[in-house]
C-alpha cells in the first residue's frame, strides 16, 4: 500500500511539471505563431503582388528602417508613455472617485449619469483642437486629450462593478451589524474589481490612442508625430516602425494591468468561468 502511494505521488509530481510547461507553451506559443503567420502572409502579399515600399513596406524593410536609426524612434517612446500615463491616472482617480459618489446616491446617479453619456458620444478627435485652445500646445492639453478619451471607460466598469454587489453578502453584512465604511471595504470593493479591472484595461489601450491623437495636432515629440512626420515624407517603413512600437507600448501597459490584477485578485480566476 505505501509503495502504491509513493508512486502515485510520484507520477503526480512528474506530470505537475509536464502539465504546467504545456500550459506555459500553449500560452506563449500559440501568439507567437499567430504574429509569425501574419507576417509570412504580409510578407508574401508584398513579394508576390509587388507592392511598393512607400505603400506597403515588408517586415524586412521595417527591420532595416528601424536599425538605420533606432534612437530616433525610441527617443520618441518617452514623450508617448509619460502622457499616456499620465491622463490614464488622473482618469482612474477621477472616475472612480464619480462612479462612486454616484452610487451611492440615486439622485446623483439620475442627475449626472446620461451627462456623462452625452458627453461620451462627443467625437474624441474633434476635442484636440478645443484641448489646444484650452490649455495650449504643452504637456497639459495632451494629458487632457488622454484624460478625457479614456476617462468613460473606467466610469461605466466601476459603476457596474459597485452595483454588481450579491445582495446575499450585504444582507449578511448587515446582519453582522457592520458600518458602510466596513461593507464597502470587506464586500462592495471587493466585488467590484472585477469589472473596474476590465475598464482599466480597456482605458488604458484608449489612453495610447489619446496620446497619438494629441500628437497629430503639431506637437514635435512622440511616436504619433513620428508616424505623422514620416508618412508625410513618404518614408512609410519608418512610419510602420513607430507604429510597432505604439502596438509594443500598448500591449504592455496591457499586460502590466492583467499582470496586476492577477496579483490583486488571485481568487477571480477561480470564481470566473
Amino acid at each position: 500500500m505505501l509503495g502504491d502511494r509513493v508512486k502515485r505521488a510520484k507520477g503526480v509530481a512528474v506530470k505537475n511539471p509536464l502539465r504546467a510547461i504545456r500550459r506555459v507553451l500553449g500560452a506563449a506559443g500559440l501568439p507567437v505563431l499567430g504574429a509569425a503567420l501574419v507576417v509570412t502572409f504580409w510578407w508574401l502579399a508584398v513579394v508576390l503582388f509587388d507592392i511598393e515600399a512607400f505603400i506597403l513596406p515588408s517586415p524586412a524593410d521595417i527591420v532595416e528602417a528601424f536599425i538605420a536609426q533606432p534612437g530616433d524612434l525610441l527617443r520618441e517612446i518617452k514623450p508617448t508613455l509619460v502622457e499616456t500615463l499620465e491622463g490614464f491616472a488622473l482618469a482612474t482617480v477621477v472616475g472612480l472617485a464619480i462612479a462612486l459618489a454616484v452610487t451611492t446616491s440615486s439622485r446623483l446617479y439620475r442627475m449626472f449619469y446620461p451627462l456623462i453619456v452625452a458627453v461620451n458620444a462627443i467625437p474624441k478627435l474633434a476635442l484636440a483642437p478645443l484641448t489646444m485652445a484650452w490649455f495650449g500646445l504643452g504637456q497639459t492639453s495632451r494629458v487632457a486629450l488622454v484624460f478625457m478619451v479614456c476617462f468613460f471607460p473606467v466610469v461605466v466598469s466601476s459603476v457596474a462593478g459597485f452595483t454588481s454587489t450579491p445582495a446575499e453578502l450585504t444582507d449578511l453584512a448587515r446582519s453582522l451589524s457592520a458600518s458602510r465604511s466596513q461593507t464597502f471595504r470587506k464586500v462592495r470593493l471587493p466585488s467590484a474589481l472585477p469589472q473596474i479591472f476590465v475598464g482599466l484595461k480597456v482605458a488604458v489601450g484608449l489612453a495610447v490612442i489619446g496620446a497619438v491623437i494629441s500628437e497629430f495636432t503639431g506637437v514635435p515629440e512622440g511616436l504619433g508625430y513620428a508616424v505623422n512626420s514620416y508618412s508625410g515624407q513618404g518614408r512609410t517603413p519608418e512610419a510602420f516602425a513607430a507604429l510597432i512600437l505604439l502596438s509594443v507600448l500598448s500591449v504592455s501597459l496591457y499586460y502590466v494591468l492583467a499582470g496586476l490584477e492577477r496579483l490583486v485578485l488571485p481568487w477571480a480566476r477561480q470564481t470566473s468561468g
